[in-house]
């Protein structure tokens, strides 16, 4: 009776810390749904940049009369490496142009589906 009751109370853990791992894996990736649907392109100069999980980014400051600097998210590193994006290609002063799409409620964030620098585009998404 015992051992039964053991394995009971162990199984319940292990489902419980399953759950808990799930949950908080779930929580921390955000979705895509506060950006907007209407994609966008920018150019401008990478004044800085991140090559760090779990997605990478920019700041890249716009081109023209207003000069906006956004935040733009890339993805994670596993995928700018194997698309051929790497560390070195996103050197601040480097010139790029994002195609995404700006997060609805932070007026310098936006999401990229792709990256062009130096004529070679990269696919993100």
């Amino acid at each position: 009776m015992l051992h039964t009751r053991t394995r009971g109370t162990t199984r319940w853990a292990l489902m419980m810390a399953t759950l808990t791992l799930l949950t908080g894996t779930a929580w921390a990736h955000h979705g895509w749904t506060g950006y907007e649907e209407k994609e966008q392109t920018v150019t401008g100069t990478i004044r800085e940049s991140s090559y760090e999980n779990p997605h990478g980014s920019v700041r890249l400051q716009a081109e023209g009369a207003n000069g906006k600097t956004w935040l733009v998210v890339l993805a994670p590193t596993g995928r700018m490496t194997d698309r051929g994006l790497t560390r070195d290609a996103l050197k601040v002063g480097t010139t790029a142009t994002v195609v995404g799409y700006a997060h609805r409620t932070t007026q310098d964030e936006m999401r990229a589906e792709r990256i062009t620098i130096a004529g070679k585009t990269t696919e993100l998404r």
